[in-house]
């Protein structure tokens, strides 16, 4: 699965929750007992919006003892707005020290945020993200303001409703299990925005750094269009590739988040667009992409070491060699890859490191699978692993050849393949290990 996020609006936390709960609303408990294992006394809730224009959801989290109401002005600052120093806005603007908590404005230090987390009883995979996602924002400000990044304390940020949002999305990242993400180019905005550090302008600085390499436009309107825990949100996201395009895929459910502020003609929303691969939306069927390239200039021994390394590679599927006849009359080895097109960047550098090519070729194609399933049977006291497919005309059955080895003559290896496969076309669902069933 694939979530591409289409920043009409812009990008703010409560923004990213909004959207993908309005798609995946199912989630909603759980992300409601993760913000309270980090604080037991704020709730939040995904409320239906319509703007007049679009339908969707905003995501709203009351204060600590409060039911959740009506989501306040919280995101996405007006430029133009008089400054409410008790708004715990969502804008990450560092100290140069560590203060205690003030509840007040959400003065809190980045070290006293992260204990927090550590200490709350999230899920591993929530508690990860939640850290990451907060510890981009502290990066951020500590080059921002030149000090350690354990110097750091956040003001909005901080404050109870800007952690939920982070709380939230963690949560929601972890619970998707989403294989890789996208967004659209980004709306910078423009202005200033009124920070308790003064006014500053749009982007934040903060903001600027985490947005680095991302695709942005201008399309003229005014405001903080994504706020510093938006960008920290997309950089875990999309990591060191931000310009990275949406895939082909089958939209399978959209999602629509909606901020609280305002835009003159103009929804503000984040759309969220999810796809599924072709494995996932059309059985039989997945997306791949191909690399194919040359090598007459490396030994047979240090590619074929280097050809085991892409295999082991994180999305290869295969990787397989060929001889040829090039120019000039040399012998050279065609070498073609098959890998998920969602890891074929890395692919592509992992080809460039481990062989000679200074060039290669690359094209996504469509591909046909059938069902099939590993299993495990005893023969001779040995484990032997058996992979059964489902073929248009029958069940087959083809046992792994190195868990056979071991013994001694053709005729012998053969007759254990041969048996293990048909012991593991009769076996019942019953008598398979329980890590298979």
């Amino acid at each position: 699965m694939h979530i591409h996020l289409d920043a009409l609006g812009g990008v703010a936390g409560d923004m990213f929750a909004a959207a993908l709960l309005d798609a995946f609303p199912e989630h909603l408990d759980g992300l409601r007992a993760s913000v309270r294992a980090v604080d037991a006394r704020v709730a939040c809730a995904a409320q239906a919006h319509n703007d007049g224009i679009l339908s969707g959801a905003r995501f709203a989290v009351s204060a600590p003892g409060a039911e959740p109401g009506p989501a306040p002005h919280r995101h996405q600052h007006d430029p133009h707005a008089p400054h409410d120093h008790h708004a715990p806005h969502d804008h990450g603007q560092a100290h140069d020290h560590a203060r205690p908590h003030d509840h007040r404005t959400g003065h809190r230090p980045w070290s006293e945020i992260r204990a927090a987390l550590e200490a709350a009883d999230l899920a591993p995979a929530v508690r990860a993200h939640a850290l990451a996602i907060f510890g981009h924002l502290a990066d951020a400000e500590a080059r921002v303001h030149g000090i350690p990044v354990d110097a750091v304390a956040f003001h909005e940020v901080g404050a109870f409703d800007s952690i939920a949002d982070i709380v939230a999305a963690a949560h929601l990242i972890a619970a998707l299990e989403v294989r890789s993400w996208s967004v659209s180019a980004l709306p910078l905005g423009s202005g200033r925005v009124r920070t308790q550090h003064g006014p500053l302008p749009v982007p934040a600085p903060a903001t600027t750094l985490l947005l680095e390499g991302f695709p942005t436009l201008d399309d003229g309107v005014p405001g903080e269009r994504v706020t510093p825990t938006g960008a920290a949100i997309l950089r875990h996201l999309c990591g060191d590739d931000p310009g990275r395009t949406r895939p082909r895929g089958i939209l399978s459910r959209t999602g629509i988040g909606f901020g609280t502020k305002v835009l003159p003609g103009l929804s503000n929303c984040l759309r969220a667009l999810v796809l599924e691969d072709g494995a996932a939306a059309r059985p039989g069927r997945r997306d791949l992409a191909v690399i194919a390239f040359e090598v007459d200039d490396q030994s047979g021994e240090d590619l074929a070491m280097g050809l085991d390394r892409l295999r082991a590679e994180p999305g290869m599927l295969d990787v397989v060699q060929a001889p040829v006849v090039g120019k000039k009359g040399r012998m050279m080895a065609h070498i073609q890859a098959l890998v998920r097109p969602e890891s074929l960047d890395a692919a592509i550098t992992a080809c460039f490191r481990e062989t000679t090519t200074i060039g290669l070729r690359y094209h996504r194609v469509e591909g046909a699978v059938l069902d099939r399933e590993s299993r495990t049977v005893e023969h001779g006291g040995r484990p032997v692993r058996v992979k059964v497919v489902d073929r248009p005309g029958g069940r087959s059955a083809k046992a792994e050849a190195d868990d056979a080895r071991d013994h001694a003559g053709h005729a012998v290896r053969a007759q254990v393949r041969r048996e293990a496969e048909r012991l593991a076309l009769q076996q019942r669902p019953d008598q398979r290990p329980e890590e298979e069933r």
